[in-house]
């Protein structure tokens, strides 16, 4: 297979290197508060093997792997919530079961590959909890220093992952966005790989790894993928992930890719329904994962949708709760919030699917990772009890 990057604005090539991140022409055209300007995604060509795997398809050769079991994730079949819903091809794509509990592993493990392959041993990023404590865990394994910004208002047990990691942190006082912006700032002044979500090309690729799993895992490609997006670079690499199966000829079709969000943060689907424009606007949900004033990728993600004839659902905070106490009670897998959002799409979106068709709710972390929004869907015991002649009926 061949390998290069490609400009998701201008269409232009160029040679795969470290020092590349965004297309030098279209960077110039950057405009604040806007999304990322020049965008690029690794192209493939050539014939893939006919009993081809996961890292054939990925651009850095497997020799330079961390030694982390990401990926290959559970598919649940979850029998209750077929039974309720009336769809027997529902399946949850459990990526909380990723060595640091999140889907950010994909990248990571990607991003970690590159940096070997390339000599470079300092990692940089900003993140609002995953991604920076995902990056964390698979540098330690891979014996790379990261450096790390993130919100002060980030959950606890995502800070403590990434200092139990190792990771340089610190906290910055403003939202993510103003985290990225000092972790670009660092990385000019003092170098290293930057691992921004969009900014490196290889976090999408390690993204899209997800779509190639479902595809081996179902023995064909779902009709519906629902997708919990913040900045929009889960979606992209869910979207890329097929498109590449489609190109090489492995599979006839894309699925239908729902563009999941909360209604407090939903950019990305605005743009959708709308002219394709961002106007910035505060990010405001309890689903931190996708708590985003400014998506990244949205520009890019606008593209693909469109071109890929994606769907957008949004939902409330209080259904993004909902959601998560249902799957947890029905299933047995608690998600956090952000995986959460993609099961409250789904839900939100039902009537829009036919019971013989394939879905996939993509659940993308472990609910531990945050478990002070989590209680806000349950009902805790009100007071301790000291005997069975306590409790009231």
């Amino acid at each position: 297979m061949n390998f290069s990057y490609c400009c998701t604005e201008c269409g232009k090539r160029y040679e795969i290197t470290p020092e590349l991140t965004v297309c030098p022409d279209c960077a110039k055209t950057q405009q604040p508060d806007q999304p990322l300007a020049g965008v690029l995604e690794v192209m493939l060509e050539g014939e893939p093997p006919q009993n081809w795997t996961v890292a054939d398809l990925l651009p850095v050769p497997a020799e330079y792997f961390p030694p982390a079991p990401v990926g290959d994730t559970p598919l649940w079949e979850p029998r209750n919530l077929r039974a309720e819903l009336g769809l027997p091809n529902l399946f949850i794509k459990d990526d909380g079961a990723n060595p640091t509990s999140s889907f950010k592993d994909r990248a990571s493990f990607l991003v970690s590959a590159f940096a070997k392959q390339h000599g470079i041993k300092d990692i940089v990023l900003a993140s609002t909890g995953n991604a920076g404590s995902s990056m964390a865990g698979i540098g330690a394994a891979a014996g790379q220093r990261v450096t790390l910004f993130l919100p002060e208002a980030a959950p606890p047990a995502k800070i403590i992952q990434a200092m139990q990691y190792g990771a340089r942190v610190f906290k910055v006082r403003g939202n993510y966005d103003f985290a990225y912006a000092l972790s670009q700032e660092y990385s000019r002044r003092h170098g290293g790989m930057n691992r921004n979500t969009a900014y490196n090309p290889m976090t999408l690729e390690g993204k899209k790894t997800v779509s190639l799993e479902l595809f081996r895992q179902l023995g064909r490609v779902p009709d519906h993928v629902f997708v919990p997006t913040g900045d929009g670079c889960i979606i992209g690499g869910v979207i890329k992930g097929f498109a590449d199966l489609v190109r090489l000829g492995i599979a006839e079709r894309m699925p239908v890719i729902w563009c999941a969000q909360s209604e407090g943060s939903d950019a990305i689907n605005r743009a959708l329904d709308g002219d394709g424009t961002f106007a910035k606007r505060s990010a405001t949900t309890l689903a931190d994962s996708i708590s985003v004033d400014v998506p990244a990728n949205g520009h890019a993600v606008v593209r693909q949708m469109r071109e890929h004839g994606g769907r957008t659902v949004t939902v409330p905070d209080a259904a993004i709760l909902k959601a998560q106490a249902k799957l947890s009670s029905s299933t047995g897998l608690f998600t956090e919030p952000a995986g959460a959002a993609a099961m409250a799409g789904m839900l939100a979106a039902r009537k829009h699917i036919s019971p013989d068709q394939t879905v996939v709710v993509l659940a993308t972390g472990n609910g531990l990772k945050d478990t002070k929004t989590a209680m806000q869907g349950v009902h805790e015991p009100g007071r301790a009890i000291q005997s069975i002649d306590d409790i009231k009926e």
